[in-house]
């Protein structure tokens, strides 16, 4: 955690920003440790006494789609919102439909305020507006960071440097 501000270290090893409803936007290149780091401050958080929901933006979308069809979505977020600690991996990985990124901004707007979400991005945020509606987007992404902690990963795929490496497999006999 060298290259994050000493603030920002001290509020993600105490979770302070889940006790002030803030939230925490990781992002950076695939196989930098974005979803690990997500991984473990999620594990903090439960063992801290927390709720902890976790979603891919896929399954929330989709989550949200079933729901949509009986109506019943507005319950399916309240049920999410139970959780202290909303965890949103991998956004930037896949196109993102028009519903998914309305399923984006409900679960956001539903926590603005109230709720931590950890989020982790291939893109930053700002860049949200490649991947949907425009107008979706820039509300999304309003709430998201007014009351954010940015991590921005850097560097080269860990996974990849360890199989170009030769580590990760046992040879073939």
């Amino acid at each position: 955690m060298s290259s994050i501000p000493a603030p920002t270290q001290r509020a993600l090893r105490t979770l302070e920003w889940v006790t002030r409803a803030e939230n925490l936007i990781v992002c950076g290149p695939s196989g930098t440790g974005k979803t690990h780091l997500l991984e473990a401050l999620g594990q903090a958080a439960v063992d801290a006494g927390n709720k902890v929901t976790w979603f891919s933006l896929e399954n929330l979308g989709a989550l949200l789609r079933r729901h949509g069809a009986d109506d019943t979505a507005s319950k399916a977020i309240r049920r999410i919102m139970r959780a202290d600690v909303i965890v949103i991996d991998d956004i930037g990985l896949l196109p993102v439909t028009t519903e998914t990124a309305e399923a984006l901004y409900r679960v956001v707007d539903a926590a603005y305020e109230k709720r931590s979400i950890a989020l982790s991005s291939n893109l930053h945020p700002a860049g949200f507006d490649e991947l949907m509606p425009k107008t979706i987007a820039n509300a999304t992404v309003d709430r998201l960071m007014h009351h954010a902690h940015i991590v921005l990963t850097d560097g080269d795929s860990i996974r990849l440097t360890q199989a170009t490496a030769g580590k990760g497999v046992t040879p073939l006999a």
